[in-house]
């Protein structure tokens, strides 16, 4: 059976509606002849219990600082409600689900991205052993970026940085970026079905993917570098239907398949 990795982001999560449907697509996978595996990130709940805490955000060179109080308050929405809310819709839909995080049976092991940062990781290994006795069991892993480091210490870490590194540790059939758009759109507001990173870096250069698309590609194009096979960003109607925009290492001449 194909190994599948979905990301959605936490703020997708909030929305109850999208979050029952995500779950029934899930279910779909999980039902048919796919393995697949969650990951996903944090919603407003974070900064809402932050605000609640009097912890105050600081950033440097444009990324958020995660001190202790930060990383804690992470570790209760990211593990605790966000985590275990995914399940139960999984859960609802028939599916096996089970919510872990990065830092269960060190499921994913981090290091330190910098000092300035404080307690902000990036993957530097993923127990593939575990992942794959839990879909040995019909298991479908919800997982939550929450990791840990050689230093014994718990890390915060991006959510689509710990979907790349999965994926590209268990040699995943495809990783999808679930969002709420159809994938990259052409300057005819047509979607590009197939990208190369030379072909995606292009069309960054020349304007066509501007916005809050740029980020999403450059989110695909590391995973690619970071050794996953194919990427994907598209809707949840793209997953049902097998579309989207795919990215390759390598270019492609024909649509790739589901």
């Amino acid at each position: 059976m194909a190994i599948n990795i979905f990301k959605v982001s936490g703020s997708d999560l909030d929305d109850l509606v999208f979050s029952s449907r995500f779950a029934s697509v899930i279910a779909a996978q999980a039902h048919g002849d796919n393995n697949p595996i969650v990951v996903h990130g944090g919603g407003k709940e974070l900064t809402e219990l932050l605000t609640a805490m009097n912890v105050p955000t600081r950033f440097v060179n444009g990324l958020r600082v995660t001190d202790a109080q930060t990383r804690d308050a992470a570790l209760m929405v990211l593990s605790g409600l966000a985590n275990k809310r995914l399940v139960a819709a999984l859960l609802a839909q028939g599916v096996d689900a089970i919510g872990l995080s990065g830092l269960d049976a060190r499921l994913v092991k981090v290091e330190r991205l910098s000092l300035a940062l404080e307690f902000v990781g990036k993957p530097v290994s993923v127990n593939t052993r575990l992942f794959t006795q839990l879909l040995d069991y019909s298991l479908c892993p919800v997982i939550s970026p929450m990791s840990i480091g050689d230093d014994g210490e718990m890390y915060n870490v991006n959510a689509d940085h710990v979907a790349g590194a999965i994926a590209a540790a268990m040699d995943a059939d495809l990783l999808t970026f679930v969002t709420n758009v159809p994938g990259v759109l052409d300057n005819h507001k047509s979607l590009i079905p197939n990208l190369s990173g030379a072909q995606a870096e292009a069309l960054i250069a020349d304007g066509t993917v501007f916005g809050g698309m740029i980020p999403k590609v450059r989110t695909a194009l590391e995973a690619l570098d970071a050794g996953v096979s194919k990427v994907r960003i598209t809707d949840l109607d793209g997953v049902v239907s097998g579309n989207g925009t795919i990215f390759v290492r390598n270019p492609i001449s024909q649509k790739s398949g589901f």
